[in-house]
């Protein structure tokens, strides 16, 4: 029998609401431009507009991040904690430079743009070639605590 330990920190990145907006938007100026073949074309082009961006949207908006037993889980990555250092909260301007020319292109980056806070670690086994690793997330102090706590 195995138990289940719940996560030491658990977050789920979701797109902004004004991508949401901007998908059915797309979907109206698409009923927009079929409405001249009539009603019925404008309201499948609606639907299918709506549901193309919506569905573009949750895939490029939407990042689960969790702490547990050991590991940091960035969507499908799995990076043990033994294997990384001291975490550094970034805020504004110090996340943005680490997103921009200070970045290393050998790093593992999860960077969402809408958000502006984030989290460095170094990566500190020696036979891994990433420097690091950079991770957006809203609660950047509760995300660097957890790490804190669980190696």
């Amino acid at each position: 029998m195995t138990t289940r330990k719940t996560p030491a920190y658990d977050e789920r990145l979701t797109a902004p609401k004004a991508w949401w907006v901007i998908a059915v938007l797309f979907g109206l100026s698409l009923a927009l431009v079929f409405l001249p073949y009539g009603p019925i074309a404008a309201l499948i082009a609606l639907m299918a507009g709506t549901g193309l961006a919506g569905f573009l949207v949750s895939a490029q908006g939407s990042m689960r991040i969790r702490v547990t037993a050991g590991l940091l889980v960035v969507g499908d990555a799995r990076i043990p904690l033994t294997a990384l250092g001291e975490p550094q909260v970034l805020d504004g301007e110090e996340a943005r430079a680490w997103r921009t020319h200070k970045a290393d292109l050998r790093a593992f980056m999860v960077m969402r743009s809408y958000i502006p806070t984030a989290v460095r670690v170094e990566v500190t086994d020696p036979d891994d070639p990433t420097p690091y690793v950079y991770v957006s997330t809203r609660a950047p102090d509760r995300l660097a605590a957890a790490l804190r706590a669980a190696a």
